[in-house]
């Protein structure tokens, strides 16, 4: 591997990390607060996680497209395949932090109603310390299934190490294939393995 080589991994392997890390920030931005609303409000559930199921269920590559032409929000570059990426990442976050604040125990939430503790109270007290495992396992989803898709933003002009693919794919190099691919799944190994280790360190005995 020659040193020009290694270096363009090294920057599009930081702007790859980029894209996910604003993505994942934004949709748990999102998706925390909503799931938390949402776990009070079982007709508006149904309703916000059939959107984000319909988000989920779009080809990656067209819902770049759909995004494009877009007033404000669309266009090329980096803000459309964050936006992307955002929408992606919304379900896994929100479903698993609201499977993990319904999933409470309810002895557990009238122990803390006993003991004179106000709903407030009960949700960052009791519910969210115990949904975190949850939480994070959603958060381990979001990232890995972020760093696959965001190899897709460089067809939109966004960078990331999707450069290499299209490059590879329209030069048939595959030298270029494998500068894309092998760090992208390296990245995605890495951090399914970290989100994990944490996971199970939060997890319950």
């Amino acid at each position: 591997m020659n040193s020009r080589l290694a270096s363009d991994i090294v920057t599009l392997s930081l702007e790859h990390l980029r894209l996910v890390g604003i993505a994942i920030a934004s949709a748990g931005a999102v998706a925390l607060p909503a799931a938390v609303w949402l776990a009070r409000r079982p007709a508006a559930r149904r309703w916000v996680l059939g959107f984000t199921n319909i988000a989920q269920t779009v080809p990656s590559l067209a819902l770049f497209g759909f995004l494009l032409p877009l007033p404000m929000i669309g266009g090329i570059g980096e803000h459309t395949a964050i936006l992307a990426l955002s929408l992606y990442a919304l379900l896994p976050i929100l479903r698993n932090t609201l499977t993990g604040i319904l999933g409470v125990d309810p002895a557990v939430r009238e122990s803390a109603m006993a003991m004179g503790m106000t709903p407030r109270q009960i949700l960052w007290q009791v519910e969210m310390p115990l949904a975190v495992p949850s939480i994070v396992a959603g958060l381990r989803i979001a990232t890995v299934t972020s760093i696959g898709t965001a190899t897709i933003a460089a067809f939109i002009g966004a960078g990331g190490l999707g450069v290499f693919l299209v490059r590879g794919i329209a030069m048939m190099d595959k030298q270029a294939l494998l500068a894309g691919a092998l760090p992208a799944a390296a990245m995605a190994l890495a951090a399914d393995e970290g989100l994990e280790w944490i996971e199970r360190k939060l997890s319950p005995a």
